[in-house]
C-alpha cells in the first residue's frame, strides 16, 4: 500500500568515527528497518564492519534490518576524486552532485516507500559535508517535503 500523503521517516548515518557498537545501537534505537547504502566504495578494507559483504548479516542479526545497495545516489568516481583531492570546493561538489542525481532522475526512479524507516549510509562521520545530506534534501524537495529527516551521529 502506498503512503501517498503521509510523512516518511528517514535517517542518515556515516560509519567513520564510530565503533560497531555505536553504529548498530544508533540504527536500532532509531528503529531503522532498511539501510540504503549510497557509498561509491563499499567494499574497501577501510569500511571495516560496514563492508558490503558483512553489513547485511550484521544488520539482520543486530537490528532486524535489511540492506539495499543504492548506487544511483552515489557520486561518480571522478567527482568524488576531485572533491577529495581538494580540486573542488564543497559548493562546486554540491552543484555537480545535485546535477548528477537530477540527470539520473532519482526522484522518479526510486520509490518513496523504500525510504520509510530507512537510513542512508555513507562513510563520512558527520552529515554536513556529505552527499547523504545532499541526496536526502534533494529527494525531500522533489517529493514535496514528505521526508522527516534525522541525522544519526
Amino acid at each position: 500500500m502506498k503512503r501517498e500523503n503521509s510523512a516518511v521517516r528517514v535517517a542518515t548515518i556515516g560509519f567513520a568515527g564510530k565503533s560497531a557498537q555505536s553504529f548498530f545501537d544508533l540504527l536500532r534505537n532509531a528503529q531503522v528497518r532498511t539501510v540504503l547504502d549510497i557509498r561509491l566504495n563499499n567494499t574497501s578494507q577501510l569500511a571495516g564492519f560496514a563492508k558490503k559483504q558483512d553489513l547485511p548479516y550484521f544488520l539482520d542479526r543486530l537490528c532486524n534490518a535489511a540492506y539495499v545497495e543504492m548506487p544511483e545516489l552515489a557520486p561518480e568516481p571522478d567527482l568524488l576524486k576531485r572533491y577529495q583531492a581538494k580540486q573542488l570546493a564543497w559548493d562546486a561538489f554540491t552543484a555537480e552532485y545535485v546535477e548528477l542525481i537530477a540527470r539520473r532522475r532519482v526522484e522518479s526512479n526510486l520509490d518513496v516507500d523504500l525510504f520509510h524507516s530507512a537510513c542512508l549510509l555513507c562513510s563520512e562521520h558527520l552529515p554536513h559535508r556529505c552527499h547523504r545530506s545532499l541526496a536526502v534534501e534533494y529527494l525531500n524537495a522533489q517529493w514535496n517535503s514528505r521526508l522527516t529527516i534525522t541525522h544519526l551521529t
